[in-house]
């Protein structure tokens, strides 16, 4: 995604829609965590009513195919309706505490700290399914070992070859790379987007070489709102980034447009990017690498896992667990979901028939150390000061390793409110 991050599944069962609706909105996130819906065949089988889905267009065909399958065989309506994208969250978050909006949404799992912050979402209870998904993508769901999304996709930048100008696997450095684009001479060894205000999403892979993580993690792998990125490990990082804006290799210059252009004209043999870069290659031959380290540990990047909210609020909550659970995790909308939007399924049965493609099949290799991106709701605090100071740093501004640290104690400030 662009920027604009094994679970013990602990299941509470409730025995009726009115039991969720008592964990809603009204307690702001609260300090309990709300009982998890299931669904039964029995209970879906006597069920009625409607339920509503609120998509943007990517998602919207294959959610349709899904409703219409669940509707002839319970007789439950379901109507999805179609939004843009950038006002789902916003006014899904303002319509359910009282009472109304949909019963589902789609989106990425980045929301997830806002939405259950303001206690607008319900966890599911996946059963015996959650052994059907990449864990890494029930992880990025996972709230205080409570899941609260159904995934459908899971996606990751990597770095993206011409393979007529570099034929062979990169090079597992980011020095050894670099001196590999250059020896085809082109006019930019390799491209990262980095723009006016910054891509620390982007970056992040070279910072993590360091060992500069944003957030320190638990045992579980879920994030604690501790900032992980100060001390050495982030000194380091903030000298290379001063090393490569001086070397001309990172420009604020070089926006997310500039670098795609740059890629698609064999004006350079490399780009850092993802899955959804790939329509605009393809004229290209190309290959997925893993991301080279820059520092002496493994590059980790983001992983982003896209998904399905139940509405705590929602008057059908168990029938709408059950679409979810039995339906949209089937391998046929989940590997419907894939080619409509370009990204590797979550359901670990549509990856492989989608890692059929050499591409996905790269970016899922160039992924096997991501992280999730951060949803806790601190992560809102840290995008802006990163990305400036990163840009600073890179155009000779700002001097790294103050900088790094005013940027870390700023961050810290800002969480603490």
């Amino acid at each position: 995604m662009r920027r604009q991050k094994i679970i013990t599944l602990t299941a509470l069962a409730v025995t009726s829609a009115l039991a969720l609706g008592g964990c809603g909105g009204s307690n702001g996130g609260g300090d309990s965590p709300s009982p998890a819906v299931t669904a039964s065949s029995s209970t879906t089988a006597s069920a009625s009513g409607n339920l509503t889905v609120w998509v943007d267009e990517t998602r919207q065909a294959a959610v349709t195919a899904a409703a219409l399958e669940f509707e002839n065989a319970t007789g439950v309506k379901v109507t999805v309706v179609l939004k843009n994208f950038d006002d789902i969250r916003p006014q899904f978050v303002v319509q359910v505490p009282t009472g109304e909006g949909p019963d589902i949404i789609a989106g990425p799992h980045d929301w997830l700290g806002e939405l259950t912050t303001n206690g607008v979402v319900a966890p599911l209870e996946l059963g015996a399914k959650a052994s059907e998904f990449n864990p890494v993508s029930l992880q990025a769901f996972t709230v205080d070992g409570q899941i609260y999304g159904l995934p459908y996709a899971v996606e990751n930048i990597g770095l993206i070859r011409n393979t007529d100008l570099v034929p062979t696997a990169s090079e597992a450095t980011w020095d050894a790379t670099v001196a590999a684009g250059t020896a085809v001479g082109t006019k930019y060894p390799i491209i990262i987007a980095v723009g006016a205000d910054g891509d620390g999403y982007t970056l992040y892979p070279f910072q993590t070489s360091f060992g500069a993580p944003v957030f320190a993690q638990n045992a579980d792998g879920s994030y604690r709102p501790e900032i992980a990125m100060g001390g050495d490990g982030g000194h380091d990082y903030a000298a290379w980034l001063a090393a490569q804006g001086k070397a001309g290799l990172l420009s604020p210059d070089v926006t997310y447009d500039v670098a795609v252009a740059a890629f698609a004209a064999a004006e350079t043999p490399y780009i850092v990017g993802g899955p959804w870069m790939l329509d605009q290659f393809k004229a290209l031959n190309l290959a997925i690498d893993p991301l080279p380290r820059a520092g002496s540990k493994d590059a980790q990047p983001f992983v982003g896992v896209q998904g399905f909210y139940l509405s705590a609020q929602s008057k059908n909550a168990i029938v709408a667990n059950d679409f979810l659970v039995n339906y949209l995790s089937s391998e046929s909308v989940q590997y419907a979901l894939y080619e409509s939007g370009g990204r590797p399924p979550a359901l670990i049965s549509a990856a492989d028939k989608a890692s059929a493609d050499p591409l996905i099949a790269g970016f899922n290799a160039a992924g096997q150390n991501a992280v999730p991106m951060p949803s806790i709701a601190e992560m809102g605090s840290v995008w802006a000061f990163w990305g400036t100071t990163e840009v600073g740093i890179i155009e000779g501004s700002l001097d790294p390793t103050p900088a790094w640290d005013k940027m870390v104690a700023d961050i810290q400030a800002a969480i603490k409110g």
